[in-house]
């Protein structure tokens, strides 16, 4: 009888494959990112990585590092001991998550030494510990409470069979969002960027003079220009959902879920940009238009087919891609750019900035993916 109930729980586990797993990867990747960010300037400042667990209790405490290092560690634990749970019969899964992550937040501050513009601390690596806890218990009560199972039906009845790089990438939008955006809702603007960047790394080398060099300046986004970047950023997350959604009510639904995500993400990102009380700065007349002429064309493209929603995702990707890259940062945006280069999102600005230059590329790669299945793959 246990043999039949395992059985049972593997198939139903490999009929649609957990995205746990992935995003707990994920997660740990942003972990380790935030906790060595900014990567430059290693040196040995004559110290063992492991002396911080010895050093004095600190004096002051700051709120923002305190939830920080607790709340950093709490999705992580969740989704570890998920992975454990949906994958694995080890016991004690949420103690197992603890200890690895524990390791793995004590690795991360005893890195922290050769790191000048980073504190190693006991206190921070307790949060650490404590949070991967919280969020470990949390997966452990939810799995005890049948939740866990209750989302796994939910999944089946609302998602084809392999959604789940769907999933993730819809899980990772609204976070990719805090980073902000030249434009609003318009990820992906790195042209300008790389093109820096490579011209600095072939700096005093033969090889700049094959740096292919543009013929136009990058001129500012026209009104209109802007109005089509917002709409494109709206549609495109509710086409990648409706690639794994066929039901039409199901997609209104969402349809409706990133509407109100993609305000409150740009809400918030402001607010952490600008201050509390330029929260909706960001709502310019031609964002507004642009977020109803976005809801219009996403609520129309319910009734497509998911192959059907799949090719236009494309062709979204594509035209924002080519619109946004083709504008410079302006003089504004790059102030605000400094303002999260330095003090309290220290930790969070380079996680947030490699989403939201990555994050459409994924999804660009997934529709071409997707597309090219055939067979019983194919949606």
């Amino acid at each position: 009888m246990a043999y039949r109930r395992l059985a049972q729980r593997t198939q139903h586990l490999s009929a649609h494959r957990s995205s746990a797993t992935l995003l707990a990867l994920l997660c740990v990747l942003v972990v380790v990112y935030a906790s060595l960010y900014p990567f430059t300037q290693w040196r040995d400042q004559g110290l063992g990585p492991f002396d911080f667990l010895g050093a004095p209790w600190p004096r002051y405490w700051s709120r923002f590092d305190t939830a920080a290092n607790w709340l950093g560690y709490i999705p992580l634990g969740f989704l570890v001991t998920l992975a454990f749970l949906r994958s694995t019969v080890l016991p004690l899964p949420a103690l197992i998550a603890t200890v690895l992550l524990g390791t793995l937040s004590l690795c991360m501050e005893a890195l922290q030494t050769y790191l000048p513009q980073r504190v190693p601390a006991l206190s921070d690596w307790i949060l650490n510990c404590i949070g991967a806890l919280t969020g470990a218990c949390l997966a452990q009560a939810l799995e005890k409470l049948g939740a866990i199972a209750q989302w796994s039906r939910f999944r089946t009845r609302w998602f084809v069979r392999d959604a789940r790089p769907h999933l993730v990438l819809l899980a990772i939008w609204p976070v990719a969002l805090l980073f902000p955006p030249a434009v609003a809702l318009s990820l992906g603007q790195v042209f300008e960027r790389v093109e820096a960047a490579l011209a600095q790394a072939l700096e005093d080398t033969p090889f700049l003079d094959w740096l292919p060099l543009r013929t136009v300046e990058l001129q500012p986004i026209t009104a209109l220009g802007e109005v089509l970047c917002v709409a494109l950023g709206l549609v495109i997350p509710c086409l990648l959902g409706y690639a794994a959604i066929k039901d039409t009510g199901k997609r209104a639904v969402l349809w409706l879920l990133v509407c109100t995500m993609a305000v409150l993400a740009s809400s918030l990102s402001a607010a952490l940009s600008y201050g509390p009380d330029n929260a909706w700065e960001w709502l310019s007349p031609p964002v507004g238009w642009g977020l109803v002429l976005g809801g219009v064309m996403a609520a129309a493209s319910v009734l497509l087919r998911p192959r059907a929603a799949l090719a236009l995702l494309l062709l979204a990707l594509v035209w924002q891609l080519s619109l946004i890259n083709t504008v410079p940062s302006t003089p504004y945006f790059a102030q605000t750019l400094q303002s999260w280069e330095q003090g309290r999102f220290i930790r969070f600005h380079g996680v947030a900035q490699w989403l939201g230059w990555a994050w459409p590329y994924a999804a660009l790669w997934v529709a071409v993916a997707r597309l090219s299945q055939r067979g019983e793959d194919a949606l």
